[in-house]
């Protein structure tokens, strides 16, 4: 239990913000990340992060000659990404992919940044919020192709009563993120509900740690957290329970709408996109294969991970499979989703999206 517990606390860090491999022409930095960022970034935007990289098989480029394929080089944040990618890496690795991959695993956002803006890296996976501050900083020199990872916010509490987003009047809830994505989304869910800040004490702690340490001693409080922390406060204390899906609150007041609470978006330079379409357009059917995979086979995926080095432990990656959110969502759907969402944060906070809404042209709709 000691050794779930610990990665997934590891693992929690990379859902904050809330949130691929190729054969021997395949490069890996690897490092523990966090997955999204809930940060409002008015310069370049950040996470957290940890040091240490590894990287292998540096030989992308001959091998993708040889071999007469595409080189794509892929970045994503060492976490529910990366896992929904290691079946890709898999393939590649056997070299029985479309394309030749280049996957690099990084620690923070704002590394897959930096790559992105020099040409590092072509393909990026990247929290939803930061996708849409990139677009504006490079003037729309990138282009969303797909949404990764959908909504991990839950409201966890002992207390029976709490059945609606409505039955949080009166209460206080303890969250962290004050002025980021994850204060957004309670403030938006609250008023859609009909309370105001006034009717709900939102109490913000530090880390999310310490929202978990509290529910440990009082199951009856009330938090708001990502997945997995709801797993490791929900396994410290056996009378807690989930009472609140915030991806499903949301989905109710949005209707028909089609915007859901997005977490991971995938991006592409527009300058390879102009120059490799074909390319772009095979790493998205191997990157819903991929992801449909991780979700429909978690014992072989575990393993593939546990490979990868982006877990230690097989069995513990399987226990954190269920609670990534992993998908692979295109076109008018991935639109919707995302420009519904990216509203929603521009009405409360525009530097929250890098100061204006990104244009139609965002939106890969081939």
């Amino acid at each position: 239990m000691k050794k779930t517990l610990s990665f997934i606390l590891a693992c929690a860090m990379t859902a904050m913000a809330l949130t691929g491999c190729a054969s021997q022409s395949t490069a890996v930095e690897t490092t523990p990340a966090a997955e999204t960022t809930t940060e409002a970034p008015t310069e370049a935007p950040t996470a957290e992060s940890a040091a240490g990289e590894t990287t292998i098989a540096p030989n992308t480029a001959a091998q993708a000659e040889a071999e007469g394929k595409a080189l794509v080089k892929v970045g994503s944040l060492k976490g529910p990404t990366s896992m929904g990618l290691v079946s890709l890496m898999d393939q590649a690795e056997k070299g029985e992919s479309l394309n030749t991959y280049e996957f690099t695993m990084v620690a923070a956002a704002d590394e897959l940044l930096t790559k992105v803006v020099s040409g590092d890296l072509d393909i990026a996976l990247v929290p939803a919020n930061v996708a849409s501050v990139l677009y504006n900083k490079t003037k729309g020199n990138v282009t969303a192709i797909d949404i990764n990872t959908l909504g991990v916010l839950y409201v966890v509490s002992g207390d029976d009563s709490i059945k609606s987003v409505a039955d949080l009047k009166g209460k206080t809830v303890y969250m962290t993120g004050k002025g980021t994505t994850p204060d957004y989304v309670i403030n938006y869910l609250l008023a859609e509900n009909g309370l105001t800040k006034d009717d709900v004490k939102l109490e913000y702690k530090s880390e999310p740690t310490e929202v978990a340490a509290l529910l440990k001693e009082n199951s009856d409080a009330i938090g708001l957290l990502p997945q997995p922390f709801v797993t490791v406060a929900m396994a410290q204390n056996e009378n807690l329970k989930l009472v609140l899906d915030l991806t499903k609150e949301w989905e109710a007041v949005q209707g028909e709408s089609g915007s859901q609470l997005v977490t991971g978006v995938t991006i592409v330079r527009n300058d390879y996109l102009a120059d490799n379409k074909e390319a772009v357009d095979n790493f998205l059917k191997e990157h819903k294969t991929s992801a449909d995979f991780a979700v429909s086979n978690p014992d072989e995926t575990a393993e593939l991970v546990a490979a990868q080095g982006i877990i230690e432990k097989a069995p513990i990656a399987k226990k954190a499979l269920p609670y990534c959110n992993i998908t692979c969502i295109t076109g008018e759907d991935m639109k919707s989703a995302i420009s519904g969402y990216l509203q929603v944060l521009f009405d409360q906070e525009p530097a929250s999206v890098g100061g204006t809404l990104p244009a139609d042209d965002f939106y890969y709709l081939p």
